[in-house]
């Protein structure tokens, strides 16, 4: 005959089992969580940096504040900064970088549009054989309509230069290295390909001179020109982010919304868009 299990052999072995199987499930829980952290570590996406003049798709970078790429397609007016990846498919057609203020740059058929702009200077260009012929049927009605708010006002606006051909740009642009050296001319006139009277939308007013600037027509487009969608281009003191001396006469149109932000900002468009202007 078995003897019969006494009931305190049996509540201490139940303690030990309860003891042990604790103890088997803490270790396991630890070990599962160091995995999930180091996996965590490892697996942290970097930012993408580029140049102040956007990301390329191939990294590409020129002097400048780093900058990242977008985490999501935005509007081309919206501004983005997120980093997210290199692969700039995802933005939309032509997209070929951002600039450091995170607009997309989109290229279609060589010219460059930033936040809905045509962008001309000495990073971007325009192909040889673009041309409008003369400027834009929206500029030209644009600075008509900016002529007559300055002769209500007893001013007289006009133009002296507006739309130059590639071909055109280049005979002025060599007569002026001839004349002053190539340093010297790359600081007020732009080479060919370079130049944003090509567009169609930039227009010399009334006179070529320094001295426009105190006049009472220079000071009213200085004031006044933002309110009919046009920019004084290069402002006093911006000759290193727009890489072009002042130019109190050279106006260009870029609609009025752009032009009132601009105008509001103080920036030029260089640093307002955050691009660059130097020549490759």
């Amino acid at each position: 005959m078995k003897k019969p299990i006494k009931p305190v052999f049996v509540v201490v072995s139940a303690l030990l089992l309860i003891s042990f199987c604790s103890c088997s499930l803490k270790i396991t829980s630890g070990a599962d969580n160091r995995e999930t952290s180091s996996e965590a570590s490892y697996s942290t996406e970097a930012p993408v940096s580029g140049a102040s003049s956007g990301i390329t798709p191939t990294g590409t970078s020129e002097q400048g504040s780093e900058t990242a790429v977008p985490s999501s397609a935005p509007d081309l007016s919206s501004p983005v900064s997120e980093p997210s990846t290199t692969d700039l498919s995802s933005y939309g057609p032509n997209v070929i970088g951002f600039t450091s203020k995170g607009y997309k740059i989109v290229n279609e058929d060589g010219l460059t549009y930033i936040n809905g702009v045509l962008v001309v200077n000495k990073t971007y260009s325009v192909p040889s054989s673009y041309g409008p012929g003369d400027l834009t049927d929206e500029c030209r009605e644009a600075f008509n309509t900016l002529v007559s708010a300055a002769a209500e006002d007893g001013l007289n606006i006009f133009v002296v230069s507006g739309y130059r051909s590639y071909s055109t740009q280049e005979g002025l642009y060599q007569r002026y290295c001839s004349r002053d050296g190539q340093e010297r001319a790359d600081t007020y006139s732009a080479r060919p390909g370079h130049s944003e009277h090509q567009t169609g939308l930039a227009i010399d007013v009334n006179s070529v001179s320094y001295s426009f600037a105190d006049t009472a027509e220079g000071q009213w487009i200085a004031a006044n020109s933002y309110k009919y969608g046009f920019i004084v281009r290069y402002g006093r003191d911006k000759e290193s982010v727009t890489g072009y001396a002042y130019e109190p006469w050279h106006i260009r149109y870029v609609g009025v919304a752009m032009a009132q932000a601009i105008y509001d900002s103080g920036l030029s468009l260089e640093e307002y868009l955050g691009i660059s202007s130097i020549y490759a």
